[in-house]
């Protein structure tokens, strides 16, 4: 399955055809990406689909097996420094050294970053409710998490890495993160880059969205075009059907009986004419959501593998 994908010069991050096992488990299968720069680009996919993995390829914690990755025109397993030092990263579960005051790991943080933006941090700090003297040990899952993103943009970094950021965080911690941290990161024209299992954190920010599903990249591209591309139909035949109808456009095709849903992706103006010839007529359409795009596509890719 190909994608479009910017040129070279455009891209922050371009993955291309990078495949990874563990043992006999295939966890990422032929998967090529390209995150254009200053946008919010969100990877989407169920627990286990390969998300992590995939970033600790971008960070050059695993070398690829076959294919290549290029972060800032660079490999970054052969050139960490370059690339690492131009990176903000946040992980599902920071680990902070919890004997440390809030203040004291701002200032041990600093040391690795000559970048560092003092007054940024301070900024941030006030925004992000945090106080100073606190040890991080005794900070709550969601304010932990406020101060992993702290150092993670306090020196400005040209890419923002965010793994399940708002994983078990209540909705006014994730409404920080995305919205007040993620939007104003790329209108500064620097570039995030965020995974999420929850589809609606990731259509509500995102400009770019793949999808993976068991290690397979399964859509890639523009949110908005995704969405324009797609449409949900709901079909009544006048008689049962046996077998799921064959629709030229559909993605996927559910139901039973006399009523079957079908997701078209593009030439949705020739499903009415499809649906007459087999004897049917369109009794439900609407704009679907993220979250049943990739549900109609990690089923077609489920029954494609069985």
């Amino acid at each position: 399955m190909k994608f479009p994908s910017p040129s070279s010069a455009e891209s922050v991050v371009a993955v291309s055809d990078l495949s990874r096992r563990f043992g006999r488990k295939v966890v990422l299968d032929n998967v090529s990406l390209y995150v254009p720069k200053g946008s919010v680009f969100g990877l989407v996919g169920e627990n286990g689909a390969g998300k992590t993995t995939l970033i600790k390829h971008i960070l050059g914690l695993l070398k690829p097996e076959s294919g290549a990755v290029r972060v800032f025109g660079r490999e970054p397993a052969s050139d960490p420094v370059e690339v690492l030092g131009r990176i903000g990263y946040l992980s599902e579960q920071p680990d902070l050294p919890g004997w440390m005051r809030v203040d004291e790991f701002m200032r041990y943080s600093k040391a690795f970053y000559p970048k560092w933006d003092a007054a940024y941090a301070e900024q941030l700090l006030v925004q992000f409710g945090l106080n100073p003297g606190q040890r991080l040990n005794t900070l709550s899952k969601g304010q932990l998490a406020k101060a992993g993103l702290l150092i993670a943009q306090a020196h400005r970094p040209d890419l923002l890495l965010l793994d399940e950021p708002s994983s078990g965080l209540d909705p006014m911690v994730r409404r920080d993160i995305l919205e007040a941290v993620i939007r104003t990161v790329a209108d500064e024209g620097r570039t995030v880059f965020f995974s999420s299992h929850l589809l609606e954190e990731i259509e509500r920010v995102s400009d770019q969205v793949a999808m993976l599903h068991r290690g397979k990249l399964v859509l890639c591209g523009a949110l908005d075009e995704i969405k324009s591309r797609h449409r949900r139909f709901t079909l009544h035949f006048e008689t049962a059907m046996v077998q799921p109808p064959v629709i030229p456009c559909a993605v996927n095709v559910c139901g039973s009986g006399k009523e079957w849903t079908v997701m078209c992706n593009g030439a949705q103006e020739e499903l009415p004419a499809a649906a007459a010839k087999l004897g049917a007529r369109i009794v439900e359409e609407h704009a679907p959501s993220l979250n049943e795009i990739f549900v109609a596509h990690a089923g077609a890719v489920n029954l494609s593998q069985s």
